[in-house]
C-alpha cells in the first residue's frame, strides 16, 4: 500500500491516527509513539520520502532543547537531574556532541536542521555559570550551533537591559568577583549570543519612541531549500508574575494564543506558509510517572496544551518548556488538523528532533507527515564529548575557584542544617537559618533605623541542604547551590492582620490543598491541618507571637492587628508570588541586597553556625 501524497494534507486526526499510530485511539490528544511499526504503520514523513518523487518534497529537521538553566557541567547520575530514568545524562559538552551528530545525521539523509530553544537557557544557574551573569553560557549556546530560542521568564531574572547585553555583548562593573559576580573575568570580552532571542509577547506598555511593540523581535524567518520558515518566539503570560517587578518595568506579558494568532497574517503576507511557535510555556502528566515515558503523551494536561489546541490552524507545530517534564504529543488544532507538542525535559538532559516536510508547491508544512523523538543525551563513557566545550568549561572552571572557594564559615560540629522540614509544623533548620540571616541583614533597615521584626522564606527557594566541604569549612559555593535564584531582599511595613492574612494563604487560595510553609524567623504560631483543608480557611490556632524587639532575651508577644510591623521577605514572594498577594499590600518597601549576601553574612557573622530548632511552627490535627 501506498500512500498519495497528494492527500497527505486532507486526511483527518483520526484517519491518521489509523494509519500512522497503529492501534493508538484518539483523544483529546494524541501520543506520539517512539518507535513506528513496520509498514503498514510505517510514519507518513517516511513513507512520502519513499515516494516516486521524494526530492519534492523539502525535508527539515528542528533539534530543540529547553530549560537548560546553565547547566554546563555533567551531573553525577546519582542525582535525579544528572539522568533520564537510569540512563546518564546531561552536560554541555555531550550536548554538543548530540546535536553535532544529529545534524550530520540529517543531512546525510537530505533534511535541512535547524537548532531551537523554548526558553530558559539562563536564570537560576548553577555558580559556574551565575558568577559570570551567565556568559559562560550563551558562549556555551553559540558552540552548541543554537539559532533562535525564546525568552523564558527567568531569562528576566536580572531584567530585561540585561537580557539585552546577553543579546548584543558587552561588560558590566560589577567588582571583579568582589561581590560573587565577575563579568568578563580576566579581562576578557563578551560578545553577546550568536542565536536570535524571540519575545513576541513581551511587550512595551508604552511604545512611543520604541522601534517595535516588544522588547526583542516577535518572529524570524528562515529559509530551508528556497521556502521561507517562521519561528514566533514568546514565555508565558503569567511571566509577570514570577520575575522581578524591577527587572520588567514598563513590560506587559500577554496572552499567547491572542499573540501568536495577531502575527500569522503578518507572516504570510511575507510569504512565509510553514510555522513554528517556540513558547515557554508546558504542560505537564496528570500523575508523574515513576519512570518518564518520555515519547510518548500520558494523559499530558496543563497551559501548553490548551495553548496548542487553539492557536491558528496555520501554525504547523509547537516547542514548548517551563514545566521540566519530557512529553511528545500529537493535538488536534482547531480544524482537526494534528499538531506537534513537543518538551525535551531540563538542563540539558534531552534534545527533541522533529522531522517535517515541506511541500515546495504550497510551501507549507505537511502536517500528518510530520513526527518527533525525544533523544536521550548520554554522557557514558562510550560518547565523546565536544573537546571545545570542554576546554570553555574547563576556562571558568579555573576562573570560579577564587570566588566559589571563599569560606563563609563553618556548621557546629554534629549539627545537620538541612531543608528537610519537620513533620510537626513544617520549618526545617536551614529555614530558620535563612530567615534569621535576612532578619540581620543591615541592607534592609530603613532610614529611621528600624530593623525587621520578622522574616518570611518561600521553602521553594531553598535548593540544597546547606553542607560542608572535605575541609570542614562552609564555601560561597555551598551557599549559592543553597539560593542560587538572586533575589533581593525586600523590607516592608505590614500589619498584624496582614501578616496573618499571609500565614493563611500558606493554605487558601492558589495552595488550597497543598499547603506551602513558609520559614520564619521572629514568629510562632500553630496552625490546624484539619481547618487548612477546608476552603479559604483561618486555621491559625491562639496567638502568634512575635519578637518585637529582636532581643532573644526578652519573651516574644501576641501579635496584634492593628500594629504594624517591619517585615523582610525575598523580592519573589514581595511582588505576591508563589500564592501570597498579600505582599504586594506592603508599604514603605525598602529593596536591599542579594539573599545569597544575607545568608553569606550571617554565616560569617556566626561562625559556627548552629542548627536551631524547629520549634518555631507547630501543628494540631
Amino acid at each position: 500500500m501506498h500512500l498519495d501524497p497528494r492527500r497527505v494534507s486532507a486526511l483527518s486526526v483520526a484517519a491518521l491516527t489509523s494509519l500512522v499510530l497503529g492501534a493508538t485511539a484518539l483523544g483529546s490528544s494524541m501520543a506520539a509513539t517512539a518507535d513506528p511499526a513496520p509498514e503498514p504503520g510505517k510514519r507518513v514523513y517516511e513513507r512520502l520520502t519513499d515516494a516516486a518523487k521524494p526530492k519534492d518534497y523539502i525535508k527539515l529537521d528542528l533539534l530543540a532543547l529547553n530549560d537548560f538553566h546553565g547547566q554546563l557541567e555533567a551531573l553525577p547520575a546519582t542525582s535525579s537531574s544528572g539522568r533520564v530514568n537510569t540512563t546518564p545524562a546531561g552536560g554541555a559538552a555531550f550536548l554538543a556532541r548530540l546535536l553535532k551528530d544529529e545534524r550530520a545525521a540529517s543531512r546525510a539523509a537530505g533534511a535541512r536542521p535547524i537548532t531551537v530553544a523554548a526558553g530558559d537557557l539562563i536564570g537560576a544557574t548553577p555558580l559556574l555559570s551565575a558568577a559570570f551573569h551567565d556568559e559562560p553560557t550563551i558562549e556555551a549556546m553559540n558552540q552548541l550551533g543554537l539559532q533562535v530560542a525564546s525568552v523564558g521568564n527567568h531569562e528576566f531574572d536580572e531584567g530585561w537591559r540585561e537580557l539585552k547585553r546577553m543579546q548584543k555583548g558587552g561588560c558590566l562593573d560589577d567588582g571583579d568577583g568582589k561581590d560573587g559576580q565577575d563579568s568578563c573575568p580576566g579581562g576578557k570580552d563578551f560578545a553577546g549570543a550568536d542565536f536570535t532571542y524571540l519575545g513576541a509577547n513581551a511587550k512595551w506598555e508604552d511604545t512611543a519612541g520604541k522601534k517595535r511593540e516588544s522588547v526583542f523581535p516577535a518572529t524570524k524567518i528562515m529559509k530551508v531549500r528556497g521556502v521561507k520558515v517562521g519561528f514566533i518566539g514568546m514565555t508565558l503570560e503569567n511571566t509577570g508574575g514570577i520575575v522581578s517587578q524591577a527587572g520588567i518595568e514598563g513590560i506587559e506579558f500577554t496572552d499567547e494564543i491572542e499573540t501568536a494568532n495577531a502575527l500569522v497574517p503578518k507572516l504570510r503576507k511575507r510569504g512565509v506558509k510553514s510555522i513554528v511557535v517556540l513558547m515557554h510555556e508546558g504542560a505537564s502528566p496528570a500523575t508523574p510517572p515513576a519512570s518518564y515515558a518520555y515519547n510518548d503523551c500520558p494523559d499530558v494536561t496543563g497551559p501548553a496544551m490548551d495553548i496548542a489546541r487553539g492557536l491558528s490552524p496555520a501554525i504547523d507545530a509547537v516547542v514548548s518548556g517551563h514545566t521540566h517534564q519530557p512529553y511528545n504529543c500529537v493535538v488536534a488544532d482547531p480544524k482537526g488538523q494534528p499538531r506537534l507538542l513537543t518538551s525535551a525535559f531540563s538542563v540539558g538532559r534531552m534534545v527533541t528532533k522533529l522531522h517535517l516536510l515541506i511541500d515546495p508547491k504550497t510551501r507549507d508544512i505537511v502536517r500528518p507527515a510530520a513526527y518527533a523523538r525525544n533523544l536521550i543525551v548520554e554522557n557514558g563513557e562510550s560518547v565523546a564529548p565536544v573537546p571545545s566545550v570542554l576546554g570553555l568549561i574547563a576556562r571558568y572552571q579555573t576562573l570560579i575557584e577564587p570566588i566559589a572557594n571563599q569560606v563563609l564559615g563553618h556548621i557546629e560540629p554534629g549539627d545537620s542544617v538541612v531543608r528537610t522540614p519537620d513533620t510537626d509544623g513544617g520549618d526545617s533548620p536551614l529555614g530558620n537559618l535563612i530567615a534569621d540571616g535576612m532578619r540581620a541583614d543591615p541592607s534592609v533597615v530603613d532610614a529611621e533605623g528600624d530593623a525587621p521584626a520578622v522574616a518570611l522564606m518561600n521553602p521553594g527557594g531553598i535548593r540544597a541542604d546547606l553542607v560542608e566541604n572535605e575541609a570542614g569549612e562552609v564555601t560561597y559555593g555551598a551557599a549559592f547551590t543553597v539560593q542560587p535564584f538572586n533575589n533581593y531582599v525586600v523590607s516592608m511595613d505590614l500589619t498584624g492582620a496582614q501578616l496573618k492574612t499571609v500565614l493563611n494563604q500558606q493554605w487558601n487560595g492558589t495552595n488550597e490543598g497543598g499547603s506551602k510553609v513558609l520559614q520564619v524567623s521572629g514568629l510562632n504560631y500553630t496552625w490546624d491541618r484539619s481547618l487548612a483543608a477546608e476552603a479559604d480557611a483561618d486555621a491559625l490556632v491562639g496567638d502568634v507571637l512575635v519578637d518585637h524587639d529582636g532581643d532573644a532575651a526578652t519573651a516574644m508577644v501576641p501579635l496584634e492587628d492593628e500594629t504594624t510591623y517591619r517585615v523582610v521577605t525575598n523580592s519573589y514572594l514581595s511582588e505576591g508570588n508563589d500564592g501570597f498577594p498579600e505582599f504586594v499590600s506592603g508599604r514603605a518597601k525598602l529593596i536591599g541586597g542579594l539573599d545569597v549576601d544575607s545568608l553569606r553574612l550571617f554565616l560569617e557573622g556566626n561562625d559556627p553556625v548552629a542548627a536551631s530548632p524547629t520549634d518555631r511552627i507547630s501543628s494540631v490535627d
